[in-house]
């Protein structure tokens, strides 16, 4: 079959060229605007205790699905004195008769919204949307605020922060572009010695990457994307497209070398052996990034959903593509030399060979040594520290995090994102029991050292008979019609109460203090349901780690399974699959050398954030297991090509060695510095995705492919290609090799 497709894309070669000119002329009008359809969030899931108190809380409570914090500052005005809160309200005037603006919350009515020197204060504006929606609103909820004199005005708040986030993700993407596509054509021309040669892999990777953009946003008219999952789509589109490239460009110069002249048969046969070996590799790829769909996150099936279509694309494109411009080439590929070129990847003393057959002469001189490098390197993974994102993940430029920055320094770490404890009854909340429970709770927490201040349908400090005293006024005002805010905190069946931390959601300290109020009984028939950011990412961590293991052993028994049908080997697969897992165990112990303890933080310009964010280890397990089985399956085809040739299992490593390694650290080169591109995000997700990835891979195509599968396969012997008789029976015949005229 592949044969077959190398055949016609050559004979068709024009009509293929302008196939993909017309499809990247499509892109163009759209490449301005690809990211509007796609959404910022998507970090939690409808499943987690969080999001069911923030349902009881939306539905039984009247709480807005977002909120806006509008922060004053004044360097004349105390923040409580009548012209300062006048100016607050006329502030807001506007931004009360926006379509999506459900209700406003000044300081004049809520006295906490002041800080204690009076010199801020903020007011609360709820919105009718989820954050993800109400950030694409941010310009107009901007552009209604009025700006009274004397009054400094900062907006904070999830939308804000999601519409930074967009920004500052768009402006990553274009500086990591501008830096990887000019390293990019430095390192194929180092490849390859040959201007043409070098620009076919970049040109099929771009052509790659425009068919990929164009594809996501026709699919974000139709269902919930990523914003993150351009950038990855990006990193990986153009390292995989370029990768895939090089194999099958490599292999036609090979081909060409042996029959000058036959440049059908060059074509033909590169893409029936290298165009074989990079469908199964995408393969490989593909089934690392399908894992991300069996989360209940938006942005991990989202960026599964992008790899899914970086891997098609990039597949199609080396397929296609490629072959049709070397058939226009021909012999021409080699113009423009930069010296003389010269491929040595036959000969049977270069240097690849050589370093295989060192290896395989002390093999355990080379693994023990080898497998201790890579545990050192993961052993920072032991104590790491997995929390999802704040405010603190953008950088400090951005308006949002300086109004985050304002609101920490002048109210408190806590003050941002406080607990919400919901206590719910079906009986009614206002029975004594559950008032008495009520107040318990309330007590409890203005008692925690942990908690700075507590708002409360039954204030803290009274005695029990006081507390329903107090219930029971202030529901009669309430229901008299006085806005005394008691209806905000309280229903027929629930109660909500606000506690106020001394520390940032991600704090360990919060953590521990949530454990703490869930497990509370406070009595009567009410259920306790706790909602705010610190509940939200425990919440997320533990709702992604319970399906992490799930997804992995999915990935890892489907890998196999393609790997034993291609190799035709039970022992292959099995060893394919450690290695890789040690390159991704060094990479998670990097991430957390790095990114967690903060070494390396003034290099790569970024704050150490005391944790390693949730979703990284998940997205990186994915990605550089199909990744790391990528090189693999590109090494173990020709060395099988090589067995099958010969029968002699050192002589197949050396020569398959010879004829992969230089091409594999190449391509290795390529993704490298593609994915390194994005260590210059301001984003700290973005920055360690890219450098997690680059590193996982620069071990992977070096340490391991040069060191560990040499001397693996050498212990090994004729046990690498063992598979058991039955087995062999009911696996295709040459899974690998194809047949060409």
């Amino acid at each position: 079959m592949f044969a077959a497709i190398g055949t016609a894309c050559y004979r068709r070669r024009w009509l293929v060229i302008v196939l993909w000119i017309a499809l990247i002329t499509a892109t163009v009008p759209f490449l301005p605007r690809i990211a509007e359809p796609l959404k910022v969030g998507g970090f939690s899931s409808p499943a987690t205790e969080a999001s069911r108190a923030r349902g009881v809380l939306m539905n039984d409570l009247g709480f807005a699905p977002s909120t806006m914090l509008v922060i004053f500052r004044s360097e004349t005005l105390a923040a409580d004195s009548p012209e300062f809160l006048a100016g607050t309200e006329a502030a807001l005037q506007r931004v009360r008769n926006l379509p999506f603006v459900s209700d406003v919350l000044l300081p004049a009515q809520d006295s906490s919204l002041i800080s204690p020197d009076r010199d801020t204060a903020y007011a609360l504006v709820g919105l009718d949307l989820p954050p993800e929606e109400a950030q694409r609103l941010t310009p107009q909820f901007d552009a209604a605020l009025l700006h009274p004199p004397g009054l400094d005005i900062m907006v904070a708040g999830a939308p804000a922060f999601y519409r930074d986030i967009e920004t500052v993700s768009e402006r990553d993407l274009r500086r990591a572009e501008l830096i990887a596509l000019p390293f990019a054509l430095v390192a194929l021309l180092f490849v390859f010695r040959s201007v043409v040669a070098a620009a076919m892999p970049l040109a099929v990777g771009v052509a790659g990457v425009g068919a990929v953009l164009l594809t996501l946003y026709a699919l974000a008219q139709r269902m919930d994307i990523s914003i993150f999952a351009l950038n990855l789509a990006t990193m990986l589109g153009l390292g995989l497209s370029v990768d895939y490239s090089l194999f099958v460009t490599s292999r036609y110069r090979e081909e060409l070398a042996r029959t000058p002249g036959d440049i059908e048969g060059a074509v033909t046969r590169s893409v029936a052996t290298a165009g074989k070996a990079v469908f199964f590799s995408g393969l490989t790829v593909l089934i690392g990034l399908s894992g991300l769909a069996f989360f209940d996150f938006m942005f991990l099936r989202s960026v599964g959903v992008a790899g899914a279509i970086v891997v098609l694309w990039a597949t199609i494109a080396a397929l296609t593509l490629l072959p049709a411009i070397l058939g226009v080439l021909g012999p021409r590929i080699d113009r423009w030399s930069i010296r003389s070129v010269r491929d040595d990847a036959s000969a049977a003393d270069g240097f690849w060979a050589a370093l295989s057959n060192r290896v395989m002469t002390h093999p355990w001189r080379f693994l023990v040594p080898t497998l201790a490098l890579l545990l050192l390197l993961g052993s920072p993974f032991r104590h790491a520290n997995i929390s999802s994102p704040d405010a603190t993940i953008l950088p400090p430029d951005l308006p949002s995090r300086q109004a985050f920055d304002v609101l920490v320094d002048e109210f408190g770490l806590g003050e941002v994102s406080p607990f919400l404890v919901v206590l719910q009854s079906p009986t009614g909340i206002g029975s004594p029991e559950n008032i008495a429970a009520l107040h318990r709770m309330t007590t409890g927490l203005a008692e925690d050292p942990r908690i700075a201040r507590v708002q409360s349908p039954t204030p803290a400090g009274l005695t029990p008979r006081q507390a329903q005293a107090a219930f029971a006024l202030q529901s009669g005002l309430s229901r008299a019609g006085a806005d005394i805010g008691f209806s905000r905190l309280v229903s027929e069946n629930s109660a909500v109460i606000l506690a106020y931390s001394n520390y940032l959601p991600n704090d360990q300290r919060n953590k521990d203090l949530l454990q703490s109020i869930r497990a509370a009984a406070p009595g009567g028939d009410v259920q306790v349901l706790v909602d705010g950011g610190t509940a939200e990412i425990v919440d997320v961590v533990n709702e992604m780690y319970g399906e992490f293991p799930r997804v992995a052993a999915f990935i890892v028994a489907a890998t196999f399974l393609v790997l034993m049908i291609l190799f035709r080997s039970l022992l292959l697969p099995v060893k394919a699959i450690i290695m890789n897992s040690l390159s991704i165990l060094a990479s998670y112990g990097a991430l957390v050398w790095v990114f967690q303890d903060g070494h390396l933080s003034r290099l790569l310009n970024f704050t150490p954030q005391g944790y390693v964010e949730a979703s990284l280890p998940v997205i990186m397990f994915c990605v550089l297991f199909g990744i790391s089985m990528d090189y693999e399956v590109f090494l173990l085809s020709r060395i099988r090509e090589e067995w099958d040739r010969t029968g002699d299992n050192r002589e197949s490593v050396a020569i398959g060695m010879q004829r992969s390694g230089r091409i594999i650290t190449s391509a290795a080169l390529l993704v490298v510095v593609v994915t390194g591109s994005f260590v210059t995000a301001d984003v700290v997700l973005i920055k360690a995705l890219g450098f997690g990835i680059a590193l996982a891979v620069l071990l992977d195509a070096t340490v391991i492919r040069a060191l560990l599968v040499p001397a693996t396969m050498r212990l090994l012997g004729d046990w690498n290609w063992w598979l058991p008789a039955p087995l062999g029976r009911l696996l295709p015949k040459n899974a690998l090799l194809e047949e060409t005229a």
